[in-house]
């Protein structure tokens, strides 16, 4: 089963383009997720890129903002790719099957979550982004 639940804020706004030919909008953004303190009371994050489709990555796009608090479900997907200089990255994304908006940040909420039909993308549709 592969299926994860996450809780987190928008480390920036929200990155919302259309796939080519389909127009089947991709919604792109990176949560921080908090850890258990490390030695000597040092809080310390994790940050995970997150990949929305269709209409709910149109909400979260149009709603949700750097700093925004948010509750995601869905799946862990890796992948790789070959950058500029020839070398082979490793990418971990989470592919969200529903987003909750857990705050208003500047008051632009409207709904408190939104559900995404997933469409099957060819990954080669889904540019990576940087880091």
């Amino acid at each position: 089963m592969n299926k994860i639940i996450l809780v987190g804020h928008l480390v920036k706004d929200p990155i919302l383009t259309f796939a080519a030919g389909t127009g089947t909008a991709i919604c792109k953004f990176t949560i921080a997720i908090n850890r258990r303190f490390k030695k000597e009371g040092q809080p310390t994050a994790d940050f995970l890129r997150i990949v929305q489709f269709s209409k709910g990555g149109e909400a979260t796009a149009n709603y949700m903002t750097k700093g925004s608090l948010v509750s995601v479900s869905g799946s862990v997907q890796t992948d790789s790719y070959e950058n500029k200089d020839g070398v082979k990255v490793y990418t971990t994304d989470v592919i969200a099957d529903e987003v909750n908006f857990l705050d208003s940040k500047g008051g632009k909420k409207e709904d408190n979550s939104t559900t995404a039909e997933i469409t099957p993308v060819d990954s080669s549709d889904i540019p990576f982004w940087g880091n």
